[in-house]
């Protein structure tokens, strides 16, 4: 027995309800259909742009949690001293920091040569993981290289590459970074910090355990470096997923929009439904008012025809919108259980709320007109 079954035993209007609407199947089937329409493009599509939302974030990686901290240019700050950079370790308490030096070179090995970018680091370990030998905590000679321009170059821990004509010996070779970051080592090579003649840096990135105390490492190193006079530069990376869920809140709010036009259509048809059976059903309707039964009670019968057919198409749309999305997150995230994040959840409720409301306010109508005939003009032939 179907709970639609169970609840027409225990309330005798329902069961009227259904009773009516089975005299023309087809129409009612029809009608409800737009209301499975309807809740399955709202439902689907907001769960179609949370989709979109965690795969983007996802190619991101943790970039939420690291700040780089660069020289205010504008303010005539051309590099990063030591003291900078003992100001920022103690703004950052925490966190791992790194300062960074940088400038392009050429890279040799046998007959293959590149310009690249060297970066002069001391602790390649706190930031990147190696796949071939291990990324030093503390880098004192050696050079690390990245894993694009060590497949460019066919190199392997214990290889030697020259760096504008200065042999070192490759002590690892990075993974693959992916996402978006300022000191990206793919295509780079990572020396020692005392092989670059300038002492002051380009750069420093402040990698904290969470995007929360990236947040408030910022926030101090800003209060601590910019307070009398601004010196640095400060950029938290977790300012582009903030972007990111921006868009795709507002990329949401578009797909949703266009899954109510749907609803819209789908109100009308039971608009049209409702009408057309108050039409057939005149006389009956007549009967009724003539024998006592009140004019809220007709209300109430041809409002529950159109919120049973609004219940039905909107679980119906909301079971195959929850299909598609398991669906579509197996095939783009490989993950199923992002469906059943508490938003898309939300989702499922709403597009079920508002097709049930839409199909009660599409039977407002027809119910009023039908109660509001005298049963005498009702029963006339």
């Amino acid at each position: 027995m179907s709970v639609v079954d169970d609840l027409a035993r225990r309330f005798p209007a329902l069961l009227m309800a259904r009773r009516n609407l089975s005299r023309n199947q087809l129409r009612s089937g029809l009608a409800a259909l737009g209301i499975i329409i309807g809740v399955f493009a709202i439902a689907s599509l907001g769960m179609f742009g949370t989709t979109l939302r965690a795969g983007a974030t996802g190619e991101l990686g943790d970039i939420g949690n690291e700040v780089v901290v660069s020289p205010a240019f504008s303010e005539g700050v051309v590099e990063l001293t030591d003291r900078d950079v003992t100001r920022i370790e103690r703004a950052a308490t925490g966190t791992t920091v790194v300062p960074v030096k940088q400038r392009q070179s050429l890279v040799t090995r046998g007959d293959e040569r590149t310009v690249t970018t060297l970066y002069g680091m001391e602790q390649p370990g706190a930031l990147y993981t190696a796949t071939d030998g291990r990324a030093p905590d503390r880098l004192r000679q050696g050079a690390v290289v990245g894993a694009g321009l060590a497949e460019r170059f066919g190199l392997q821990a214990g290889n030697s590459i020259s760096v504008d004509d200065k042999s070192y010996r490759v002590v690892a070779v990075l993974a693959q970074v992916d996402g978006i970051t300022l000191v990206n080592p793919n295509n780079a090579v990572i020396v020692a910090p005392s092989e670059f003649e300038t002492d002051g840096y380009s750069q420093v990135v402040v990698a904290a355990p969470t995007g929360e105390a990236a947040s408030a490492a910022a926030e101090n190193i800003r209060d601590s470096l910019n307070g009398r006079e601004e010196r640095v530069t400060v950029f938290e990376l977790s300012s582009i997923t903030e972007g990111i869920n921006v868009f795709f809140g507002i990329l949401n709010a578009f797909l949703l929009g266009i899954g109510s036009i749907s609803l819209i259509v789908a109100g009308v048809s039971i608009l049209n439904v409702m009408l057309m059976s108050t039409v057939e059903r005149r006389e009956e309707i007549g009967v009724l008012r003539a024998v006592g039964v009140q004019k809220r009670d007709v209300i109430r019968m041809i409002l529950l025809e159109a919120a049973l057919l609004g219940l039905v198409g909107g679980l119906v749309g909301a079971a195959l919108a929850l299909a598609a999305g398991l669906a579509l997150n197996q095939f783009v995230l490989n993950d199923v259980l992002v469906t059943f994040q508490p938003i898309n959840v939300l989702y499922l409720v709403l597009a079920v709320a508002f097709g049930l409301t839409t199909s009660v306010l599409s039977g407002l109508y027809p119910a009023w007109k039908a109660a509001s005939e005298r049963p005498v003009d009702a029963l006339r032939k």
